[in-house]
């Protein structure tokens, strides 16, 4: 599978005071990046309500490299950074580069995902996992231990 990218601008919603992206804003975009690769992989957002699960974030890494201004382009990607063989937990990567493909931030999330009925983790949906495995692997990638309490 290519990598999967997105493109943004940044506005006025999304800057602090020092006139750069703000940085809970890198972490809404890699959001954002997320549900539209699962969308393009056959998974809209309204089927995990339909299927009664959805992602859960453990903790967020989020590391600045270059500011990003107001009006600048960037280009929000998506890596598999570490994945339980059932898919129930998973390190998710995404980069945030300026024009040009100059590196801005990285978000490191780590998670699993969540029934929304039985309140515990669980492996998701078949469409999600088989996604997932396809995804491109960033070059730390590792397995990660199953988040399923038997």
């Amino acid at each position: 599978m290519a990598l999967f990218e997105k493109q943004f601008e940044a506005g006025w919603r999304d800057v602090d005071m020092n006139g750069h992206v703000a940085n809970t804003t890198y972490i809404e975009y890699a959001v954002d990046v997320r549900v539209a690769f699962f969308d393009s992989c056959g998974f809209p957002p309204q089927d995990f309500l339909k299927h009664g699960f959805g992602p859960v974030i453990k903790s967020d890494f989020v590391e600045y490299f270059r500011e990003v201004l107001m009006l600048e382009k960037m280009t929000v990607t998506i890596e598999n950074g570490g994945f339980a063989p059932d898919g129930s937990r998973f390190r998710v990567v995404n980069s945030i580069y300026k024009e040009g493909r100059v590196l801005a931030a990285r978000v490191v999330s780590i998670g699993g995902w969540l029934s929304f009925k039985e309140r515990k983790l669980i492996a998701p949906h078949e469409i999600i996992k088989n996604a997932w495995f396809e995804l491109p692997r960033t070059e730390d990638f590792e397995e990660l231990p199953s988040s399923i309490k038997k």
